[in-house]
């Protein structure tokens, strides 16, 4: 049995039947959990991990700007 990393809440799951990757729900909250670590088993919330491809995205827009610059 693990926490949510949302709500705290007990999250059934047996570490046989998920995989690295894979993505499960929340029984209590309903948010979106990516199996992050399988040994041992960690969830990550999926709007966590949204949350930083966005600041990737936002770190390579800089750059293209920075690189157009040079080249003007």
């Amino acid at each position: 049995m693990l926490k949510c990393p949302v709500c705290d809440g007990a999250v059934d799951v047996e570490e046989e039947d998920v995989a690295e990757g894979d993505t499960i729900s929340c029984d209590e909250c309903g948010a979106d959990l990516k199996v992050i670590g399988t040994d041992p088993l960690e969830l990550e919330s999926t709007e966590e991990l949204d949350e930083d491809d966005d600041d990737d995205e936002d770190f390579l827009d800089d750059e293209d700007e920075e690189e157009e610059e040079d080249w003007k």
